[in-house]
Order: C-alpha cells, then structure tokens, then sequence
C-alpha cells in the first residue's frame, strides 16, 4: 500500500446502503475485511433493496477482477471506474485491498471487522486508517480502541438540513417600489407580471413569492432567464369557488400546494410537512378532481414506503391491496373526509366509496421495477423513508402523461440509516428545484385539531 494516502474500511452496511461506494474515495485506498465479504454473502438472498445491492457489490468486485486479470489478490486491485459511475476527472484512483489473513475471534461480526482494521492500522504505522460505517455504535467502539471514524457522507444532498429549498419565499415590503419596471397582462383568466431580476433574488421555477400586509399577494415563478423573469398570480384556493373536490386552503402553504397539484405543466411534486399539515388530504383531493372531474389522468395509484420497505410481504393474507390495506391508513382516513359532505364540503356529488375504489388503486413498491405509469396519478407517501436510489427507481416509472406527488415528513424516518440529509426525499426536492415542470412546497402549518398542534408543539 502506498505511503501518503488514507486507507478506508467499509463496513458492511456502506456497500449495502451504496454499491458504488467503493469508487467514491477517489485517490485513496479502500480495505474490506473478511466479515464484510461473508455479510455481503449472506445478504444477497431475496428480492428486496438491500438484497439488490449485496448482489451489485459482488458484481463490481469481480468485474475489476476480470477486468485486471489478477489471481494474486494481495497487492490490490485498481479501482478503474466501471460502467456507468460518474467519477471527478483527472483524479487519480485507489487501489482495493481485502484482508489477508482471518483472525481467530469468533465473536460479534462488529467486534471481528474492529480486530481487522486494528490489525491493519498495526501493519500501516505510516499511514491513516480510517473506519467509514452508517452503524453509529460501531464507530464510537471504534473511538474507544482510538481508531478514526466517519460516516458514509458521499450521499448526502446538502450539508445543512435547514439549507433545504422551502418552494416559498416573502417578498421584501418595498417589493413593488423597487421593480419599476413592471409590465403586466391578462391571458385566459390569469394576470402575468414580467421584471427585471436583482442580483440578490435567487429564484426557481414555480416558487411560491408572496407579500404579506394589506397588500397581500401570492405569485409563482413562471419563466427565469439570468436578466428577467416573469411571475403569475396564484389562484385563491381558500374561496369557495377555488375548492378542489371540497377542499379548501386553510393557510398560505396549503394554497401554494393546491396551485402546484392542480398544474398539469408541473409533473412532479414533492410536499414535505409534519403530522396534520394536509399533505396527504390535498394531494387526493387534486387527484380525484383531476381524475374524476377533468379527467386528466386515467386513475390515482398510491403507494408508500413501509417501515420494511421493499420486503416481502407475501405473508399478509390476500391481494396486492389487501396486503398493503395495513400500511394504508392514512389514504382510508383522508377518503373519509373527502366523501363526507358535512366534513368535505358542499360539493353535491355524494361519490361512493365504489366509485373512488375503481379509480384509486393500491401498490407495493415491490413489483414497481420495470413497470411503466401512462397518465397516471401518483402518490407516494412516506417518501422520507426512501434512499435516493430507491427514489430513482420510483420517479423512472413515470410515462407520458403521469403526474407523480411525493409525500413525507423527515422528522419521522424509520428506515435504518437514513438521515434528514440522506433521505430521498431530501435528495429529490433538491435535485430538482431547478426544473421547470416540478415544484416543492414546505407546509409548516398543522391543520389537525387544537389538540395535534399543541402536542406537536409541547410534546
């Protein structure tokens, strides 16, 4: 091993979580312990996520074996980049290093990877020895034999959760008196207003803007280029005569959602809010009205990310929907609502629940792989307990015409090492705040009952 670079051990539960993890240390040196390998090997059965990946690992790690020809494995295989990774150019790559030699202790599989790293940290006196593990215990028993120890960062979308794009913005009081230079129209019903941007205003597509006071307003983004941009106003959601399949806004967020659901330009949506702010209540209400009403899309399939996500769940009696009728509470709660007309709304339909079963169906993220949605209303809700691989594979399914709204709230991730930084979820709103046909609005407001809010406040 060469003197100067850092040498990483994964654990088991990095290449799990990330295959392509060994190419992402770029010049230094990557070391794997024989506990890691025997984990891979157990791991790879089944047809889950987690299965998939063990599965991906022991492909890349034979492909550099074909690819150097290399029967002698102790002096190290380079880490070229396979097909299909993205890698900084001009970096020079590290070499893979297995261990050598098993050591007798034949305790805990945390406890035989700890033995191995020391091991090597011994032999490599010259050089920086670093354990890379999601398991938090593993690392602070990693601290306590005076080892360094870092979690896997490389998937992170940003530093700093709170730097997170909320989709609304408010605009400065003087708002109006600065932009001089305003020209204004009506189109179709809409009022458009076109400016010249300052440097200062750091705008998306389809964020919300809105100035509060007396002269209360609420715009979208509409069009940006580096010098203009041109902003419409929004439709009042909260008036009778805007409420969607019932629904109305109940606040500022609620509104902005409402705009962005009811978009058929907006492809994809994403609604990130704590318990009994309405993501799941207003993204139904959109689909039925566009499904039922305008017939927009040909149907509503929802789907959500359950704590075992992608797990077999064959063992739950009946169909596909009767196995998911368990993980499905939220959508028969909000259902309730929405075909009650004292509690939804005077809309006069009185649709029955036959009605919205042949045109509401029920999914399981497993058998998503492979299938391709034709204008079809997608809900994925618990979006927060989705990787952003995972979240790949979902958002990929979308065919022309289809309309795909994610649900979540970070603050409730159930899956094991993910993070409010790590989540899917996370990574989707902020990969794509700069496209044009999606949209992500942060609700803050709970509109439950004086009882949810004031635990959610004081609990």
């Amino acid at each position: 091993m060469t003197a100067g670079k850092r040498i990483y051990a994964l654990d088991t539960n990095v290449l799990l979580h990330d295959p392509t993890a060994l190419f992402h240390f770029e010049e230094h040196d990557v070391f794997i312990p024989m506990t890691v390998l025997e984990e891979l090997d157990e791991k790879k059965q089944g047809i889950s996520e987690v299965a998939r990946n063990g599965r991906q690992v022991s492909r890349f790690l034979n492909e550099l074996i074909e690819r150097h020809g290399v029967h002698d494995l102790r002096s190290g295989l380079e880490l070229s980049n396979p097909h299909g990774i993205r890698l900084k150019r001009g970096k020079e790559v590290g070499r893979l290093f297995f261990q050598q030699r098993t050591s007798n202790n034949h305790g805990k599989a945390d406890n035989q990877i700890l033995t191995a790293i020391v091991d090597l940290r011994d032999q490599n006196p010259e050089r920086t020895v670093i354990l890379v593990s999601k398991d938090i215990n593993l690392r602070i028993k990693a601290s306590i034999y005076g080892m360094v120890a870092e979690d896997y960062e490389n998937d992170r979308a940003l530093d700093d959760f709170s730097l997170l794009y909320t989709g609304a913005t408010e605009l400065p009081a003087d708002f109006w008196e600065t932009h001089p230079e305003v020209t204004s129209w009506n189109d179709h019903g809409r009022t458009f207003y076109q400016l010249r941007r300052r440097k200062a205003e750091e705008w998306f597509p389809n964020q919300c803007l809105y100035l509060p006071g007396d002269n209360e307003v609420e715009l979208r983004v509409q069009q940006l280029d580096d010098k203009s941009a041109t902003l419409v106003l929004l439709d009042d959601h909260s008036h009778a005569n805007h409420h969607v399949w019932g629904i109305g806004a109940r606040n500022r967020e609620q509104n902005f959602a409402l705009n962005m659901l009811m978009d058929p330009e907006v492809d994809f949506v994403t609604l990130l809010g704590n318990a009994g702010t309405g993501k799941t209540l207003l993204a139904l209400a959109a689909g039925l009205a566009q499904v039922l009403d305008q017939q927009r899309y040909r149907e509503i399939i929802m789907t959500r990310a359950t704590v075992s996500v992608g797990e077999d769940i064959g063992f739950l009696p009946g169909t596909e929907e009767e196995k998911m009728t368990p993980w499905m509470g939220a959508l028969t709660d909000n259902l309730e609502v929405l075909t009650n007309p004292e509690d939804g709304g005077s809309w006069g339909r009185q649709a029955t629940n036959d009605l919205l079963a042949a045109r509401i169906k029920i999914r399981s993220l497993n058998f998503m792989r492979g299938r391709t949605f034709l204008n079809r209303y997608l809900i994925i809700d618990e979006a927060q307990n989705l990787t952003p691989k995972q979240m790949k594979t979902l958002i990929t399914r979308a065919g022309p015409g289809t309309k795909i709204v994610c649900l979540g709230n970070v603050e409730q991730i159930d899956t094991p090492y993910l993070t409010e930084t790590t989540s899917g979820l996370t990574y989707a709103v902020d990969r794509f705040k700069s496209w044009e046909h999606s949209a992500h609005i942060t609700l803050r407001r709970g509109e439950r009952s004086r009882l949810a809010d004031f635990a959610a406040e004081s609990l």
